[in-house]
Formats: structure tokens, sequence, C-alpha cells
């Protein structure tokens, strides 16, 4: 057990064999306790073996005590901390047997005598001397006060003998002993029959890793105060390594004494430096420790990688070795293919000392970009080509990516990267250069570079066929009118796609789609859903005849966009979920766009549906990704996140939200034309719920200057119905400044023309503001037909536009769905109504009175015994609407259970 610190909290407990060599150490100072993995290892007490294997420093030994510490009262435990000395097998039974001999006296007296007569130089039958031991052991044991037996640090002591040792040990345990096992290497035992019969327990080093809370408590232990954001960047590079947590904060508290500065951990400085050089790398054989060095250049490696890289033949035992003996490699794939070191055990070897390099880097990085290249990764061909210093290599093989595969993946922040090392003279070098940067170059909204580097193509004109010329042109309009749609001009942009189209090759699919997805979005800012549904299927139906699953995805997105817009809200998350599904065969590890979009989107639709947890996890994830990936898209990430926070009335975080969003924009470049209305909108809806009524006033006044009118900009690509929820959000300021008539000529002037466009989502949400309007005026009969007309249209889904009626008048709301008759939607809102008043004290007729027919029926078949899962099935409704019907009945009866409910119903003559 290697100990962090010499103090201690924890005083020893009194155990038999607590002196000598069976002394289990206390807690060390500012143990992080850890119940949720000793839970894990009581669940394995009931079996022969708990096995915690990791690499130094996991806390193994620390977790071992922690849980004899929590063992139950009839348990007793064995310490036995291990040392080299204790490889010869002879010694090692010698002090056990002493250790068992404390708990049970005179056990394997003989037995004893018999190990100490033998001479070391002559063969010993270990087995045969274990097996009347055992014979002996089993008659003293009581299972109803078992024995622990802690073997810490196993891989001290391991070889070949003591691990035939102890497999005979583990066959024939008997019941009443359990072994607990740590170590950094994992013994050579069989073990299949113990998992299949689920009498071994493993805990590795993926479970030993500490997590954020458990980080969160460490961190606060020692009085570090950090960021949310440096506690995620520090466990990202930490990786839970206890160990190399508590180095780091060591030697972050004596630099904070000297310059207030608390440094990311790095495995090559410092105490974290000297740990890994100790207890890991001076333990390897050398031929191990210049196969970690020769590696330590590769991001990911197999044993293939590694025997191309160092010119040799042995990589896959090595691997191997690293793998048994627990040396920081952390596995990549199911398969166990391919790995990679640890951060901050990468970090070390990547500073490695002159002396210590076999191979120069450039030869070593070169020899990869081969090896990649010959597998056809060419991504990592690229990489290692410009970390070998070969630029002209690395512009040939970026000419091997087809524009297909960059507009499928849209993860153009790998091609900016390489296009900072690549020279602006080889850039331009190659058509087929020239038009891969340029679309990487327009994706990330690059707008100026992009055009300029476009404009390059007229060097390789007039091209040396007409077919060729042809294709030049058409990939040349394709690009100008993707460029034109990102600076808003709508017109420009229509008809170079729609030339594009004309001109582009079969082959050239991928920007055939791109030049669609366009001209769809901008039949949704024209308000021609009709236009664009054509559009989308006429993309999908190209991508299904190519069979690229991210083009299908890509598809798939677009067309939800419509739907959404549409109002039809189920059959919008129906096919972002088909998307995602197509992208479900994907390598996991690497990043998509189009998987960040359709996520983001994902959790858009469900804040529709009044889903905000998990709307929140889609989101928060689909922003990640699209950072990652360097995608705008997440934009519609921060600003619902927004949207979400002020409904709940946290408007700082609403507005650091958006102040996020904002920062990313700026620092990558991304023109305002993009981002500044849609976050300038949602800052709107903030302020109008602060009362921040002048504040609005003023930003709504220059949005609606510049995107209404015959000059107006085209909307952002994000948020192409944007025009219409300006004004809807000035209609909603207007209600606030008191200015009532004006607000309601405005909301029915803005339903009549969402309607006309095909908006209905947007229709939807102002009729139900127009609603609540009427009857804050007094026009009752009005506001009821234009709430029920308002019911009619959410047919597809949408609940949010009802949020406002929930909340502000859920006694009227409820009472007009009652009136309704039952549909989906009915239910679903009923069931994020606050529960009525109770009717239970009131005449008979008035609680019968209450129920709806189908309360009524539910009543009847709850009465009869049936489950929710029989109701459901007899009535046809979801198991969903079951309990909301069910929830109500309770509601209005005054009960808490069904058993109460069916007794008041017999009691008021309800099921008679």
């Amino acid at each position: 057990m290697t100990e962090l610190s010499s103090s201690h909290r924890f005083a020893s407990p009194n155990t038999p064999g607590a002196e000598g060599h069976f002394f289990r150490p206390p807690l060390p100072a500012g143990h992080i306790l850890r119940p949720r993995l000793c839970e894990r290892l009581a669940g394995g007490l009931s079996g022969r073996l708990i096995l915690v294997s990791a690499p130094a420093g996991f806390g193994k030994s620390s977790l071992a005590i922690e849980f004899c510490e929590r063992l139950p009262g009839q348990w007793q435990s064995l310490w036995f901390g291990l040392s080299r000395r204790d490889g010869d097998p002879g010694r090692f039974l010698e002090r056990l047997l002493s250790g068992l001999q404390q708990f049970y006296p005179g056990l394997g007296s003989d037995a004893l005598g018999l190990l100490r007569l033998r001479q070391r130089h002559q063969p010993f039958a270990f087995e045969e001397w274990l097996d009347g031991l055992l014979d002996d052991l089993a008659l003293r044991l009581d299972p109803d006060n078992p024995l622990l037996l802690v073997l810490d640090d196993y891989h001290l002591a391991q070889g070949a003998v003591l691990d035939r040792c102890l497999q005979f040990f583990l066959n024939h345990l008997p019941p009443g002993l359990l072994l607990l096992v740590t170590s950094r290497q994992r013994p050579d035992w069989h073990l299949a029959r113990l998992r299949l019969s689920r009498q071994l327990l493993e805990l590795p080093e993926q479970e030993l890793r500490l997590s954020a809370e458990e980080v969160g408590e460490l961190l606060s232990g020692h009085g570090a105060a950090l960021t949310e954001e440096q506690q995620v960047d520090l466990l990202q590079r930490s990786e839970g390594w206890v160990a190399g947590l508590r180095l780091w904060l060591l030697a972050a508290a004596e630099a904070s004494a000297d310059d207030g500065d608390m440094a990311r951990p790095h495995g090559a400085e410092g105490l974290i430096r000297e740990y890994l050089l100790e207890e890991v790398i001076d333990r390897q054989p050398a031929q191990v420790q210049a196969f970690l060095y020769d590696t330590a250049c590769q991001e990911r490696f197999c044993a293939e990688l590694c025997d191309a890289v160092r010119e040799a033949h042995d990589s896959s035992a090595i691997l191997e070795h690293l793998q048994a003996h627990q040396v920081f490699l952390v596995p990549l794939d199911e398969q166990g293919r391919w790995f990679r070191y640890h951060h901050l055990f990468s970090d070390l070897l990547r500073a490695r000392p002159t002396a210590a390099l076999r191979s120069a880097p450039p030869g070593a990085h070169l020899r990869a970009c081969r090896w990649f290249s010959a597998q056809g990764l060419l991504d990592e061909a690229v990489e290692q080509a410009l970390r070998a210093g070969q630029p002209d290599v690395a512009a040939n093989l970026v000419q091997n990516l087809s524009e297909e595969q960059l507009l499928a993946e849209q993860n153009v922040a790998t091609l900016l990267r390489w296009k900072m090392d690549l020279p602006d003279s080889l850039l331009a070098s190659t058509p087929r250069l020239i038009v891969l940067y340029s679309w990487a170059l327009a994706l990330a909204c690059q707008l100026d570079a992009a055009e300029e580097l476009v404009a390059q193509l007229s060097r390789f004109l007039p091209a040396s066929t007409a077919a060729q010329q042809q294709s030049l042109l058409a990939q040349w309009q394709a690009l100008c009118g993707v460029i034109a749609r990102g600076r808003g001009d709508s017109l420009k942009a229509q008809r170079h796609c729609a030339e594009a189209l004309a001109g582009l090759p079969a082959e050239r699919y991928g920007q055939r789609l791109m030049c669609l997805s366009t001209l769809a979005n901008l039949a949704i800012v024209q308000g021609d859903l009709w236009r664009a549904r054509g559009l989308n299927r006429e993309a999908l139906e190209l991508a299904q005849r190519v069979g690229n699953p991210l083009f299908e995805a890509l598809a798939h997105y677009d067309r939800a966009r419509v739907l959404q817009a549409r109002g039809e809200v189920l059959r919008a998350l129906d096919e972002v979920r088909q998307g995602l599904e197509r992208l479900r065969g994907l390598p996991p590890q690497r990043l998509y766009a189009l998987r960040a979009r359709l996520t983001l989107y994902e959790g858009y639709l469900l804040s529709l549906r009044l889903q905000p947890q998990l709307a929140r996890q889609r989101l928060q994830a689909g922003i990640a990704e699209g950072r990652a990936c360097r995608d705008i898209s997440l934009l519609i990430g921060h600003c619902v996140l927004a949207s979400l926070e002020g409904r709940e009335g946290d408007l700082p975080e609403a507005f650091a939200r958006l102040a996020e969003a904002e920062r990313l924009m700026h620092i990558w470049d991304v023109p305002p034309i993009y981002y500044l209305a849609m976050i300038t909108l949602t800052k709107c809806e903030l302020w109008l719920r602060q009362g921040q009524t002048e504040v609005a006033a003023a930003w709504l006044v220059r949005l609606a200057e510049a995107y209404g009118g015959e000059q107006a900009t085209a909307a952002p690509e994000f948020h192409p119905q944007l025009p219409l929820y300006i004004e809807l959000q000035q209609a909603l300021l207007e209600q606030r400044q008191g200015e009532l008539v004006q607000a309601e000529r405005r909301l029915r002037a803005l339903i009549q023309r969402a309607q006309a466009m095909g908006g209905q989502l947007l229709a939807l949400i102002a009729q139900v503001q127009l609603a609540l309007l009427l009857r804050a005026n007094g026009q009752e009969r009005e506001a009821q037909q234009q709430l029920s007309a308002s019911l009619q249209a959410a047919a597809g889904g949408a609940l949010s536009p009802f949020l406002a009626a929930l909340q502000k008048q859920p006694d009227w709301l409820r009472e007009q769905l009652l009136n309704q008759p039952e549909s989906p939607l009915r239910e679903a809102l009923l069931g994020e109504l606050p529960a009525p008043p109770t009717l239970a004290g009131h005449d008979p007729g008035l609680v019968l009175g209450s129920l709806s027919s189908r309360e009524l029926a539910v009543l009847h078949l709850i009465a009869q015994g049936c489950s929710n899962q029989q109701i459901s099935e007899r009535l046809f409704i979801s198991l969903h609407t079951v309990k909301t019907h069910a929830r109500h009945i309770n509601s209005k009866l005054g009960v808490e259970r069904r058993t109460q409910a069916v007794a008041r119903a017999k009691s008021l003559g309800l099921l008679s």
C-alpha cells in the first residue's frame, strides 16, 4: 500500500492479528469516503473472491481498509500486507497460517512444522500441504461468523508458483472464508468458473476513478477553490486518479503560497513525475520502457501501428504485458485492439530525456503516417504528416478526402486546424484543395475567407474538357449559394443553388444535398413550407440512393424543422430519432456535427413537449459535441436553455447562457448575422420577464427594422421564422405596457400571417396568448372560442404554447379542457395541471358530475381489480393517460390510494 500521508485520522481497530505482519493500517488523513464502492464490494460477500485491480495510486488499499471498517458485525477480517519477500511460496504460506492461527488457535500445527522443515532447493508438494490445511480450516470456520482474508499489494509477491498455490486455495475455499485481493497486476488465475457461478466480484480501474462529486469533496477538504470549468478540466486531465490529484494538490498548495496561481496538473512535472517514475516506469524492464517512450507520441495505438512506428515485431506481446501489469493503459474499444495512455502518464512519456529516444520523432510520425494511409485512415495520416514536418505529404493526403465525406461529417475543426499548418500556396495549388477548404471555411461561417479562396478557382478555367468545365462551374455555384445564404442574401443564394443543381454531376451528391438543404431552409424563410417539404423529400430520396447514413440523417433533420414549423412536434421528434438511429452504427469515439444538431433539436422539441429535464440533458449533450466540432448549431442549445432558465425564474443563469454563446461566436470569429438576432430576441424574452420593458422595446424595434420590410435581411439559418417571433414578442411587450388593443390587433394579424405561411406552431402560440388577453378583457365567449381553436390546432403535440395558461389560468383551462372531446393532447395538458380541489365532502351528484366519462370508466375497471396495463389495453389508451386519470380520480375523491378511491366511490354510490 503506497501512502501519500503519514498522519492518520482513524484509529486502527482492535482485531486479532492487529500486530506485526497483520496490522491493518488506518485510513490516511484526508481520505475521501467511498460508500458507493463499499456497497459494490458488499455485493461480493456471498462469493469466494473480491478482486480489486488497478494501476498505482488508484486507492485500492484505502478502499479495502474502508470496506473492512464497514463490514457487518458478524464478519471478522485478517489483513495480510504483502512484500516482495512473500514471493517465496513457503514464506507466504507460513505467514498466512500464522495469521489464521490468531483466529483459530492450534490450526495446522503439524502443517506449520512440516513447512518449516522444507528445504528451498528441494521441490515441495504445496497443493498436498494446502489440502490438509483447508480440511482442518473447514472444521473450524463458522459460516455465521465468517472471515474476510485481505491480501494487499499481491503484485509484490506474485509469481508462477504462488499463483498456482492460490489457484488451488481458491478452488477449494471452504464456506465461511472470503478472499479480497488488491493488486496492480491481474493474478494469473483461471476465474471463468467463478464468474459463471457469480462467486467473483471484480472492481477495475474504471470504477475506482473518482467521480466529479468525489473530486469536489477532495478539493473542498484541501481548501482549493476552483470554478466549475476548472473542476471539469481537472477531472478530465486526471481521469479520476486519486494519487495524481493528491500530489497535484500538494504541489499546487506550495505554488499558490508563492504566486497565488494553481497550474493544471501535468505528468511531467514535480511530484506526479517523481511518483510515476518511481512507482511505474522504473519498475518496468528496459525493453518495455523503450516501448513506452517510442509510442508516447501517438494519440491512440494498436499493436500493428506500434510495430510500424518502432520497426519491430514484438508490440503485441508488450501490450499484453502492459495490460497484465496495469501500466496506465486505457482501452478504446471492446475488442481490445486500440489503446491510449492515461493523460498524465502520457505527459511524462512525451517529456522524456533525449537519451531515452530510440528513433527521431519526425521519422516515427512519418512511419505512422504511411501506416494510417495504408489503412484508409486519412484524418490520422494527415495529422502524422504534419507532425513529421511534411506539409507536402499532408496536402497530397488531404486531396484524397472527398467533398462528400467533409459535407457529411461537417467536422470542420480538423480541416481548419490543418489549414494553420499548410502554406497558403499549397491550399490554392489544386482545384480539389480549393473546393475542399472553401467548403470547410463556408461551413465554419468564415465567409470572407471562403469567398476569397473560391475565387482562386478562376485560375483553373477554362478546364481541359467541357465536362470538367461544367463540374467546376457548378461547384463554384454551390459554394457561392451557401456563402450568400450565410450573408442573408436569399435571392442570390436561391439563384446560385438552383443553377448548381442543374450543373452538378451525379457523383457530386454531397454538394447537391447541401444545395437542397439551403433551398429548403430558404423556403421556410419565405413561408413556402410545401416547397420545403418537397425539397426535403428529394434530399432524403437522394441520400437513400447513395446509401450514406450521415446524409440521410441530415435529410431527417431538415424534415423535422419543417414539421416543427407546422406544429407537428411529435412527428418532428420521430424524424429526429430516425436520424439519430441512422447514426447509431458510426464509430462512437468520433464526433459528428450532424449528431450534435439532431441531439440539440431533440432537446428543443422535448422542451415544446414540456419535458424540461429530458430537454436539458439532450441540449447539454448536443452543446458538448457541437462545441468539439466547432458547429454553430449549439446556438440553438444555449438559447433554448436560456428560455428554460427564464421560465423557472433563474434569470442570471439564463443571461449567463447567452453570454457563453456570444463568447464562443467571438472566439470562432462567426459573423454577427448568424447569431446576434437569435441571442437578442431571447434576451428580449428575458427582459420582459424581468419587467425591463424599455430595454426590450428598444431592441425589438431594431430587430423589426432589420428583418421586416422589402429590404429585409433573410432570417438566420437556425431561426428561419425569426420575423414572426419578433412580432410575437412585440405583442407581449404591448400587453406588458397596457396597450391591449394594439396587442390584440397584432396577435390577430400574426395568427393570419403565420397560418397563411403554414407556420402553425407560431399561430398556436399567438392563439393561446390572444385567448388569455380576451379573457382578461372580459370577452369570455370569444376567449373560449380561441382556446378551443388552439386546442384543435395543437393536435401535433406542442404543449409549451399553453404554458402561460397552465401557470396563470389553471382552473379556467381545466374547465375548458373537460368540455373538450377526449384526446392525447387533452390528457397531456390535464396531467400538467395542478391537482384540482377535493370534492370528497360534497354532494355525490356533484362528485359524479366532476368525473369525466373516461375517468368513470377507469374507476370501474380499478374497482374490478384491473392493473394500469390492463386498463390501458381495454380502453385503448396509453399507460401514461391511465395514470393521469387515476391521479385525477384520487384528487377529486380526496383520497391517496386506489383502494381508498374504490371504497369512497362505493360509499357515494358511484359504482352502482
